[in-house]
């Protein structure tokens, strides 16, 4: 049976393994483009980096990676040339700098150069990391006349190195000391599929399916046989009899065992709906939902026989905590509730072993009766009425009586007939106590037939009202699809998309829910939903109700990896707020920014109703959640307030990770800069023709000969 296999399409995840690697007390870094030719401007800089220099991100986008912002009057001009050598000549580079904060303070820290290659071995990305010494440096100071320069520098070289290792090194913590000096594994900038051990089992792969059936059928087995051994098997005097058994016990507590291992290599969806690889991941989830009613229902309680503890009856008892195991059953329902005829073979067999546990009681209450004292309720129990029509009467409460197949097949046919209608007399209560329990039954039966038999229909539509729905539209997406004859692409797509919005508002138009509710209710809870993009601060001078207005106008979008969201050229329709996953920004192939968690990417206003040309191409690198406003919706709510509108205007310029729009200053600095470029290199050009010419001449005026050369 298929599960939901979470999303699957091959991510470009470089941004999140260089956060994920770099920990919290080394966490300053910034990427620069390394194609640009044209100051290498920055592309990304991380929140550590920010709190770093005291610039925002903002400030810091699109300025060169070579940081000369951050230079001031002791910063070292052998480093500058060292820097910009180690960029034109992409190679790595290591050194301690001196940098200057925004207000003006300088501090020092070790600067580390990473060229950063694509899959073809291009390098398109420098990682610059930046790990601040300002107060190491002052104890080291102190004691460097001791131990010369040459000494401390050695020593943080090799302390950098170190660092950079550990963070991109694949290898094992025993291996480090034999790979300090080894040039380290770098994440490469590229789209590529989830690599994962070949010893992490797939959660929706058909292997996996079969197994989770085996463990179901193992744990119904369990069900059934551990209630019997105590019921039954536990009065009989025979020993052999009571551990008949006991080879399937081991058995089946062996594959507990192995589930349980299994469990700790098998793939899990996140409440995201990423798919997790990670074997630390894996492990901390199954520690917090089910690893621990696994492990004590896969106690070996068959191992005190080793032990020679004969009281079967003790043993017995023990192997009740099996049970925990049924709750697995409720995830067994959860995930296949969408097939019907699963879901009722289910039910029906909880009703066979509600019943089969109904029997074993019956039997337990008619033993009772036998071995109590009382003449009169010892002559008239079921058990001995039973006995004495097979003619197996008891002669005392150990001696005679039926056999313990015709026993439980007895117990179980006036169990079922109690639970299904009021049963037939052959089989019948004489005791208080079996008349008590009798009654019990007889609610018990009435309850099922209300919840399981007489409400099945009733049961199945409240369950599957939205699944019926989702599949609705899912075969209507699929017909059309069929019908259009739509490639591979374009149908992985739509079914991509339509999937994962479905998972995130399970089918519901928050537009049409929230359209009958007041328009105060419908504000405060839109302001909640988007109170993200709200606390952004080009927001924060808008009025209480300038926010509900442009809240009203907020929607949420997704973009799978792969996708444009922007195409260079066209209308700006919309200014998008990334709430999660990472983008970037193309133009000509040569990536511009790269946009993370809390960018903010669009235009900044211009003119009334005029058309916002768009001048590079936006593309999701992973799964990613957008909330958007319309340009046409946003121009609407400042013109209901003026006021603000003008400080929005000329605030949004500020805010923006980068600015769409063309002739915006981004793209002005980029062009002027190309056009510099451009002339530098003509007259370098001419120059050198002047010197070619200058030297043939003198060559002719010293050498006349070589005019005869020339000449013939």
């Amino acid at each position: 049976m298929p599960v939901m296999k979470g999303l699957l399409a091959p991510q470009n995840t470089f941004l999140d393994t260089i956060a994920n690697h770099f920990d919290g007390t080394h966490s300053n870094f910034l990427l620069g483009n390394a194609q640009g030719r044209q100051g290498y401007p920055i592309v990304y800089c991380s929140d550590g980096f920010c709190e770093l220099t005291g610039f925002v991100r903002t400030e810091v986008m699109q300025k060169t990676c070579t940081c000369r912002f951050l230079h001031g009057a002791e910063t070292s001009e052998r480093v500058r040339q060292q820097v910009d050598k180690a960029l034109e000549g992409q190679q790595e580079y290591q050194g301690e700098v001196c940098f200057y904060m925004k207000n003006g303070n300088p501090f020092r820290c070790l600067l580390d150069i990473v060229p950063i290659k694509n899959e073809k071995g291009e390098v398109v990305l420098f990682l610059f990391s930046f790990k601040d010494v300002t107060e190491s440096y002052g104890k080291s100071h102190q004691h460097s006349n001791r131990r010369g320069r040459g000494a401390t520098a050695r020593e943080r070289g090799r302390t950098v190195l170190y660092h950079l290792t550990n963070q991109f090194s694949k290898r094992g913590k025993g291996k480090l000391p034999n790979s300090v000096f080894q040039k380290p594994s770098l994440p490469e900038y590229k789209v590529a599929a989830v690599q994962k051990s070949r010893f992490i089992l797939l959660h929706y792969s058909v292997s996996k399916a079969l197994w989770d059936w085996l463990i179901l059928l193992a744990t119904f087995y369990v069900a059934v046989t551990v209630p019997f051994n105590v019921c039954f098997v536990s009065h009989q005097d025979d020993d052999c009899d009571s551990r008949s058994t006991i080879a399937s016990d081991i058995a089946v507590e062996m594959l507990f065992i192995l589930d349980i291992i299994l469990n700790f290599r098998t793939t899990f969806v996140s409440q995201s709906g990423q798919v997790v690889y990670d074997a630390r991941s894996i492990y901390l989830h199954y520690c917090g939902t089910w690893f621990f009613i696994d492990l004590f229902a896969a106690l070996p309680f068959d191992l005190l026989y080793a032990f020679n503890i004969t009281v079967t009856s003790l043993v017995h008892l023990l192997k009740t905590v099996r049970l925990l195991r049924l709750l697995r059953l409720l995830q067994k329902l959860d995930r296949y509730s969408q097939y019907s005829a699963v879901v009722l073979t289910l039910l029906m067999s909880v009703f066979a072993l509600l019943a089969h546990w109904m029997a074993c009681v019956w039997y337990v209450i008619g033993r009772k009766e036998i071995e109590s004292s009382d003449p009169v309720t010892w002559d008239i129990g079921w058990l001995q009425e039973l006995g004495k029509r097979l003619e197996t009467p008891y002669i005392n409460s150990t001696v005679g009586g039926p056999s313990m197949p015709s026993a439980y097949i007895a117990s179980l046919y006036f169990t079922l007939s109690s639970l299904t209608s009021v049963g037939f007399g052959n089989v019948c209560a004489n005791t208080d106590a079996e008349k008590i329990f009798s009654i019990c039954i007889m609610l018990m039966g009435a309850l099922m037939h209300a919840v399981v038999f007489g409400n099945v229909t009733a049961i199945i539509q409240r369950m599957y009202s939205r699944r019926s729905l989702y599949h609705t539209r899912m075969k209507d997406i699929k017909d059309f699809i069929r019908v259009h004859r739509l490639p591979q692409l374009l149908k992985q797509r739509m079914l991509e998309y339509f999937q994962t919005t479905w998972s995130v508002n399970n089918g519901i138009n928050a537009n049409e829910l929230l359209r009958d509710f007041p328009d105060e209710l419908r504000a405060d809870i839109a302001m909640h939903l988007n109170k993200d993009i709200l606390q952004l601060p080009v927001f924060e001078r808008a009025s209480r109700g300038c926010l509900r207005s442009l809240s009203l106008h907020i929607k949420t979008s997704f973009c799978a990896p792969g996708e444009y969201l922007i195409r260079q050229g066209d209308a700006l329709q919309a200014n998008y707020f990334v709430c999660s996953g990472s983008l970037e920004v193309l133009k000509g192939g040569m990536v511009l920014a790269i946009l993370g968690k809390g960018d903010l990417i669009g235009a900044d206003m211009t003119a009334q109703d005029q058309v916002i040309k768009t001048n590079a191409d936006v593309k999701a690198l992973t799964y990613c959640d957008l909330q958007h406003i319309s340009v046409r919706a946003l121009r609407e709510v400042l013109g209901l307030y003026p006021e603000y509108g003008s400080r929005f205007s000329s605030d949004i310029h500020h805010n923006l990770t980068y600015n769409l729009r063309e002739g915006s200053e981004a793209e002005v600095r980029t062009a002027h800069a190309h056009s510099i470029t451009l002339s530098l290199t003509q007259s370098l050009t001419q120059s050198l023709l002047y010197v070619d010419c200058v030297n043939w001449f003198w060559s002719l005026t010293h050498c006349p000969s070589l005019l005869g050369e020339h000449i013939t």
